[in-house]
């Protein structure tokens, strides 16, 4: 039944109204005709009417006490985040993997769920896994709600814990972290069917403290603070971003040194045999090369332009026309590209021909151009101040001569060398790839700068406030694992066209809870309406919203116990009796 409004020439009757069907149709019938509607309006009449019928209907009285604002809530929880990155981390595998590898040690508590809470953490808000006990009032994390702060550092640990059996250790010591990435790969194996190309990258996390009693050393600091300790974390990814396995070493590792490590643990514990590994000029060495195409592996190295005499001297200096193409980019963009190839060399007895790719992004050059005016515009308004100071600013230096007198001044060659190199790069590679497929693999290198980018940033992997070397692998293989579910997700957006950033992802996740109330002597559970993008995002994961409004079942009071009753009457005759 419902109210229905009736007009009749200039007036209007309220109507009380109930549907009913007859044969294959629906008809409405008049139940009553209760009066005018303006005269239910002016007297209040109405809302004493619909007042009256909710005290007869418990719900319809708890969303009225709740829209009236006089509901008190007896506790509140955040259940967006947990409910998807929970179907997620069941979906990778990453549940039931953790649970069968810990079932052999007795911990006396679920150390899954601390894992699962540690890696939703670092997706939520980041921060350190001391705050993360303090995260965990207000979210609802099933089998979570007990964990305290000594069995989340006991899960981390676990996680760094060195193996008892080293066979096949490379770089770095095998911990109970790499079984899981070899698990995880192996349930995900026949997504990894053709990794034609393997990408990989390295940066370095800085932390406060002695850092552990190996990894932490101080070395080539990325962050820019060669003050702090620090540690090498790769990663390598397939050619679609997602992450097969990470590594980490101590801080004083240095790039050209990591990839013959990486190729031996993908081959000989994930079964890799036939790859093309892409990676950034700051692994290329000949030492490196060489060795790569003794054991047979394709690779895609970036040159260094300005280091290397034959890339600058020959490469660069080849006339053969470059060959444009066009790469589509998100959001409807596109990117203009141009590239050719340039052999050097010529087959001998030691020696054979070198293959490379010199690319162009004319975007890129006019970006570059724009910054060497501003720096020049800069260090011409800085000489006329004293030159001095300058010789330290790594920016200025390479642009600066000493022609006279032992002053500084913009040198012209200088400037016009830096120019050449405006949008190119230069790829060495021996893969047998075409010259346009050669381009687009190393492209998909920003994929691994982007992690580590948000690592770094959105995720807080640093600074690292953990003292041994289990602890601050498992810190960051946590990371590691909220960046696999992070890209899970992202590829479930773009196949539902959700394209919302990942910002305003979390921020209306985390604004999906649930309050439970009591009216009278019942409890209820409410959940406000989905905000901004999170609706999306859980059709797009396959999650169902829980209902707006729902009694929770209650508790079965206990059984109880039975108790034997004494016999009554004559004692039974014993066996014995006569």
């Amino acid at each position: 039944m419902f109210f229905r409004i009736k007009p009749s020439g200039e007036r209007r009757y309220l109507q009380i109204v109930e549907n009913k069907r007859q044969g294959p149709r629906t008809v409405q019938r008049v139940v009553a005709t209760l009066g005018r509607v303006e005269d239910f309006q002016t007297d209040g009449r109405l809302d004493v009417l619909l007042r009256s019928g909710a005290r007869l209907s418990k719900t319809a009285l708890l969303i009225s006490s709740l829209q009236a604002g006089t509901l008190e809530a007896e506790t509140a929880k955040r259940i967006g985040m947990p409910m998807i990155f929970g179907r997620l981390w069941e979906q990778t595998g990453c549940r039931k993997v953790i649970e069968q590898l810990a079932k052999q040690r007795g911990f006396g508590f679920s150390i899954e769920r601390a894992i699962f809470a540690s890696v939703l953490h670092r997706l939520a808000v980041s921060g350190s896994d001391r705050a993360c006990e303090r995260w965990l009032d207000s979210y609802y994390i099933d089998g979570a709600d007990s964990l305290q702060l000594h069995q989340l550092y006991r899960a981390v640990g676990w996680l760094g814990d060195e193996l008892d059996d080293q066979s096949g250790a490379t770089r770095a010591p095998r911990r109970n972290k790499d079984l899981i990435e070899e698990a995880l790969f192996e349930r995900r194996r026949s997504l990894f069917n053709d990794l034609s190309v393997v990408l990989f990258d390295t940066t370095s996390f800085m932390f406060y403290g002695a850092g552990g009693e190996t990894l932490g050393k101080h070395g080539k600091s990325k962050d820019h603070r060669p003050d702090l300790r620090q540690v090498i974390v790769g990663v390598v990814l397939d050619s679609e971003g997602r992450p097969i396995c990470s590594e980490i070493w101590p801080g004083n590792a240095t790039d050209v040194k990591a990839l013959l490590p990486v190729v031996r643990r993908l081959r000989e514990r994930f079964g890799i045999t036939q790859m093309c590994l892409c990676a950034d000029r700051g692994m290329i060495s000949a030492e490196t090369m060489a060795a790569l195409e003794a054991h047979g592996i394709e690779y895609i190295l970036g040159a260094r332009e300005r280091g290397d005499s034959e890339v600058r001297e020959l490469v660069l200096a080849n006339d053969k026309p470059m060959v444009a193409m066009v790469i589509p980019r998100a959001r409807g963009k596109e990117t203009t590209l141009e590239v050719k190839e340039v052999v050097v060399g010529d087959w001998g007895p030691t020696s054979k021909p070198r293959r490379y790719i010199v690319c162009f992004n004319p975007e890129e050059a006019k970006r570059d151009a724009e910054v060497r005016d501003a720096i020049l515009n800069n260090l011409r308004q800085a000489l006329k101040q004293g030159d001095k100071q300058l010789v330290g600013n790594v920016g200025y230096r390479r642009f600066l001569a000493t022609p006279r007198e032992g002053h500084f001044e913009v040198d012209p060659k200088r400037v016009a060398d830096d120019a050449r190199l405006d949008g190119l790069y230069v790829l060495r590679t021996n893969s047998k790839l075409n010259t346009l497929s050669v381009a687009l693999a190393y492209r998909e290198l920003w994929k691994v700068e982007a992690i580590f980018r948000s690592a770094k940033a959105i995720l807080e992997t640093r600074p690292i406030y953990h003292q041994s070397d289990a602890t601050i692998s498992g810190h960051l293989f946590c990371s590691f694992l909220a960046l696999l579910l992070r890209k899970e997700l992202d590829q479930r957006l773009d196949a539902t066209g959700v394209t919302a950033e990942w910002a305003d992802v979390v921020r209306d996740l985390d604004r999906v809870e649930q309050i439970t109330v009591k009216q009278d002597d019942k409890h209820f559970v409410l959940r406000p309406q989905a905000p901004g993008c999170a609706g999306g995002v859980f059709q797009a994961v396959g999650v169902a919203l829980p209902p707006m409004l729902r009694q929770p079942a209650r508790a079965a009071p206990p059984a109880a116990r039975s108790v034997a009753l004494k016999r009554r009457g004559r004692p039974r005759r014993g066996a014995t009796s006569a």
